[in-house]
Order: structure tokens, then C-alpha cells, then sequence
């Protein structure tokens, strides 16, 4: 399989950063207990997530020189989570600050995937992102090998809809690459919208990880993910990856389309930002020189361990852990594609 990265520009300057993430953090509010069965005096802890900083904390970790663009609010949570994401590795140096609350969303233990999330983000310092923040860093989007945004990110506000498609044309026409997953969320947008807006995008991708049937059936109108990946690629996207279950994935190259088995991970805790956790990783092995069907073999890996970990960025595995078990899971002969 060709890589997916188009090549990196060749000015002779320093190239910048590997993987810019534009996006949403979020103050991540986590309870044990099913949330129709929350009831006064729950317990529940504090943590940090968003797609934007789970995709750029798997970044980091396997590898890759990463920051983090995003619009943080300035109440109370703005520095302990700018703190959290420095710890993870990212880069924050570029964040700009908002007068609004931080966005917020409040999740149980979810092991299957199933996105029963309660989410505060109306007016968030999120929503703010706009063109006028793309412009301000326009430096960074040109010299950066690759940008990983969402459909999330676009949903957000008009605003943010036009930083997304404004960030993605600078990239991709600076030579650079862009992963994109529409995540599409309908307590935040329409279908016509999450359309319009994948269309937009879908030109301008390397890499587009979506899942089926969830984003499948209400983008492209199926829940096969051979047909989706074929619909993705009919709107320009390069690559599709669809997550098709727990258990495995189809990756279309335009080549070929076959489906890999996920590595199994045999106590999951919680699945929240396992995707985001692929996309972080596999682009960033992209970005650092990679061939397509070695990142996302780590990609699968990464996302395998991550959901030993409570919460979108409860465990984020280090490379030589990725690594490792890529390796023996393609050693066992699991990592072979399947047939259907």
C-alpha cells in the first residue's frame, strides 16, 4: 500500500510541527454509574478529553511534535486543563483564551462504544474558534506535515464550521496532510449540515477514519462499510478507514479494501476516544515517515490499549508499548487482512 501522506514541502527552513490538532478540549465528568440511574450524591471525578485532545495526546505519544489549536475558556478549569494536555505531551503554546466557560460533558464506564454522553457546550470558549484564529496561525498550518480535525469541530458554531474548512485548505494547500473523521454527533448538527461540510473536506483529505453504521448511514446513506468507504472515496477522500465494531476495520487505499482484525483487548474498561486515539496515532506515524498499512497497524494497537483507561485520555499508551503489541499481533498472524 502507498503511503497516505503527501509529501512534505522542501523549503529549507525549520519544517515546523508533525501533527497540529485543531479542535475542542473538554472538562470530562466521569461517573460509574449508568447515567439514567444518576441520582443525588453520585460520585464522579474530573478529567480532560474532547476529540481535538485525545487525538493530539496519541499523537504525542507516538512520536510526534504536536500542539494543540483550540480556543480554552477563562473560568476556574482553563489552567488545570491546559496544564493536563502539557502533561500529555502536546504543545499549548498557540491556545488562545476566550471570556467563556469551558465546554463540558458528563459519561459512564462505556466498554461498547455507544456515545451516551450528556454534554454543556452551548456558548463555549470552543465554539469561538473562527477564521480569524486560522489566520493567526497560519504560520503553523503551512509549515505543519499533517492536521487532524473533525466533524465535531465543524459542528460547533458557523464560526468554527469555516475554521475547519479555512485550516484544511491551508494545509492541504501548503502540500501538508490532513486526517479527518466526520463524528457525527446529532445532538449538534443536522445531517444536511454534517453533509455540506463533508463534502467540503472530503477533497482535501489523506485520511478520513469514520464508523459504521453511525456516521455511515447518516452521511453517505448505508450501514455496509465497504459501500461506505466507497461513497467516502467518491467525494475525494484518499483513504477511509471504518470502524465496523470492536472487533476490526476495513481500510480502503483505492487499491484494494480489506478489513483488519483489532488487536483484543481483554479487560476494556471504557472505549471512550478509542477512534480518536487511532487517528492521533496513525497520523502521526504518517507524519514520521511510516508507510500507510504500518500506521495504522498502530493505530489499532494504540486504540486496542487505550480502552484499558477510564475516559477519553485515561490511558494513553507510549510507542514502545503501540509498538509492541502491533508487532505480536501481527506475529500470531491475527494481523493478516480478512475476508468479507
Amino acid at each position: 500500500m502507498a503511503p497516505a501522506l503527501r509529501g512534505v514541502r522542501a523549503t529549507g527552513r525549520d519544517p515546523g510541527y508533525d501533527v497540529l490538532v485543531l479542535g475542542e478540549v473538554l472538562v470530562e465528568i466521569h461517573t460509574d454509574t449508568a447515567l439514567g440511574e444518576a441520582a443525588d450524591g453520585t460520585p464522579a471525578r474530573i478529567s480532560y478529553s474532547g476529540d481535538a485532545l485525545n487525538a493530539a495526546a496519541a499523537a504525542a505519544a507516538a512520536g510526534a511534535r504536536t500542539a494543540l489549536l483550540t480556543v480554552v475558556g477563562d473560568d476556574e478549569l482553563g489552567i488545570p486543563l491546559l496544564r493536563r494536555a502539557a502533561a500529555l505531551g502536546v504543545d499549548v503554546a498557540h491556545v488562545r483564551r476566550a471570556p467563556r466557560p469551558n465546554g463540558a460533558y458528563l459519561l459512564a464506564a462505556d466498554t461498547e462504544g455507544d456515545r451516551a454522553f450528556v454534554y454543556w457546550r452551548t456558548h463555549s470558549a470552543g465554539s469561538t474558534l473562527s477564521t480569524r484564529h486560522v489566520d493567526s496561525w497560519q504560520d503553523l498550518l503551512t509549515g505543519t506535515k499533517a492536521l487532524i480535525t473533525s466533524g465535531i469541530t465543524g459542528a460547533l458554531s458557523r464560526s468554527s464550521r469555516e475554521a475547519v474548512v479555512a485550516a484544511a485548505e491551508t494545509v492541504h494547500g501548503a502540500g501538508g496532510h490532513l486526517s479527518y473523521d466526520p463524528n457525527f454527533r446529532p445532538r449538534l448538527t443536522g445531517r444536511a449540515e454534517a453533509r455540506e461540510l463533508l463534502a467540503r473536506i472530503a477533497p482535501l483529505t489523506g485520511l478520513l477514519k469514520t464508523s459504521c453504521p453511525a456516521d455511515s448511514e447518516a452521511l453517505v446513506g448505508t450501514a455496509d462499510p465497504r459501500a461506505a468507504a466507497a461513497r467516502y472515496r467518491a467525494l475525494g477522500a484518499r483513504t477511509v478507514v471504518v470502524t465496523a465494531g470492536a472487533d476490526r476495520l476495513l481500510l480502503d487505499d483505492g487499491a484494494r479494501a480489506e478489513y483488519h482484525p483489532v488487536p483484543v483487548n481483554p479487560r476494556p474498561v471504557d472505549a471512550t476516544g478509542a477512534g480518536d486515539c487511532f487517528t492521533g496515532t496513525a497520523t502521526a506515524r504518517l507524519a514520521l515517515g511510516d508507510g500507510l498499512a504500518d500506521a495504522v497497524a498502530y493505530g489499532m494497537a494504540a486504540a486496542s490499549l487505550s480502552v484499558s483507561g477510564r475516559g477519553g485520555t485515561g490511558r494513553v499508551p507510549t510507542f514502545p508499548e503501540t509498538a509492541a503489541l502491533a508487532a505480536a499481533h501481527r506475529g500470531s498472524g491475527a494481523g493478516r487482512p480478512l475476508d468479507g
